[in-house]
């Protein structure tokens, strides 16, 4: 199972490093992990950054300004990607919700991430992820060539995910770790669809996903998450 930085390796785990840096990304390759998580969006300007919310505290929403008002530790996608180039997985999670600031109902943000991101050295151990299906099969239009999951929300039914999945021609599901059991791992499995489980901090839980044969688990806790599935 491969383990996957939540954002690379920051705060509690990793003192004084904020979540999707630079800093942090360097941090969980220091760490041994193997895979990274991270959140892309758009600018005012049309420049992907790597961000988790909508906002930037201070600044507004990132939809609305351009990169040059941002602050300077919140990176652009390129940067990102170039930095990553040892791990075996960078999931990419496009932001793109309708109920957030900068909703791209048509296929320009999508085309525009899939193109960065195959146009990256990390084309081909990317998987690029998302909440929003349409987006995602949006992503899959543009750039076929990438690897593309649906990121699955609480309460979801997992093994109806898992054939939409496959009905959309993507190559995995990312549901929340309650939403996973043995079976729907096996189930998946049998069908040739990936399993990234988010986000999962417990190491009980870890150790167990990894037996049931998850692909990768998404967690907080990179450094703790190495030492257990190893």
């Amino acid at each position: 199972m491969l383990i996957v930085a939540h954002r690379g390796a920051h705060e509690p785990e990793t003192p004084g490093v904020r979540e999707n840096t630079v800093a942090a990304f360097a941090a969980a390759a220091r760490l041994g992990a193997p895979g990274v998580e991270l959140d892309v969006r758009r600018t005012g300007d049309g420049v992907l950054v790597v961000h988790h919310d909508p906002e930037v505290p201070g600044v507004g929403p990132i939809a609305d300004v351009a990169r040059s008002v941002l602050p300077n530790w919140l990176p652009t996608l390129d940067a990102v990607l170039t930095l990553c180039t040892g791990f075996d997985l960078v999931d990419v999670e496009l932001k793109n919700s309708p109920f957030e600031p900068g909703f791209d109902a048509g296929p320009a943000l999508a085309v525009a991430v899939g193109a960065a991101v195959a146009a990256s050295p990390v084309a081909h151990r990317a998987v690029v992820t998302s909440f929003h299906l349409p987006t995602l099969d949006a992503v899959k239009a543009a750039s076929p060539g990438l690897a593309t999951g649906w990121l699955t929300i609480p309460g979801y039914d997992t093994a109806e995910a898992v054939r939409q999945v496959r009905e959309h021609g993507h190559s995995a599901v990312a549901p929340p770790d309650p939403a996973i059991t043995a079976d729907l791992v096996a189930a998946a499995r049998s069908q040739g669809v990936q399993m990234i489980v988010w986000t999962v901090d417990r190491p009980d839980r870890i150790e167990q996903l990894a037996s049931w044969g998850v692909d990768a688990c998404v967690t907080n806790w990179p450094g703790l998450a190495v030492s257990l599935a190893g």
